[in-house]
C-alpha cells in the first residue's frame, strides 16, 4: 500500500511539474477573453505574433513554428522592427502546454532581445479547444 501511495504521488507531483511554466510567470498569462476583446473592441491591441503551425487569430504575424531554427529567424527579424517596451502576445495553440515545442524557445528569445512587455495567451489544451470554440475572432485566411 504505501508502494501504491509514493507511486500515485510521484506520478501527481511529475504530472504537476510538467504543467508548471519553466520560462514565464502567471502574470505573463494572458487570457484568451482579453486578447479578444481587445481585437473586437479595437482598444489597446498588442501586436500579436504565431510561433505555432499557422496563425488563426485576425492580425496575427505568422513567423512559422519556433521549434525550428526558420521559425526563430522570423522571429528575431519580427522582432527586430519593434521597440522593446511594445505591446506583445505571442501564441502556438499546438498542443497543451507541457508538450509545446514553440513557446518557449520563443520566450526566451523574447528574454534574449531584453523586450519586457511581453505576454504568452493562455492556450493551455489548444488554439481550438481554448480559442475557437469559444467563438473568439478567427482569421479569414
Amino acid at each position: 500500500m504505501k508502494l501504491l501511495t509514493l507511486t500515485a504521488t510521484l506520478f501527481l507531483c511529475m504530472h504537476v511539474s510538467a504543467q508548471q511554466a519553466n520560462n514565464w510567470t502567471a502574470k505573463q498569462l494572458m487570457a484568451p477573453k482579453e486578447l479578444s476583446n481587445s481585437i473586437t473592441f479595437k482598444d489597446n491591441v498588442p501586436v500579436i505574433i504565431s510561433v505555432g503551425p499557422g496563425a488563426a487569430i485576425p492580425n496575427s504575424i505568422e513567423v512559422g513554428m519556433t521549434g525550428k531554427k526558420e521559425g526563430i529567424d522570423k522571429l528575431k527579424a519580427e522582432l527586430s522592427k519593434l521597440q522593446k517596451d511594445t505591446k506583445l502576445v505571442i501564441y502556438c495553440g499546438c498542443c497543451p502546454f507541457e508538450h509545446c515545442p514553440n513557446v518557449r524557445p520563443a520566450i526566451n528569445v523574447l528574454k534574449e532581445m531584453k523586450f519586457t512587455n511581453y505576454f504568452l495567451l493562455d492556450l493551455p489544451h489548444n488554439l481550438k479547444t481554448d480559442w475557437i470554440d469559444k467563438h473568439y475572432p478567427v482569421s479569414n485566411r
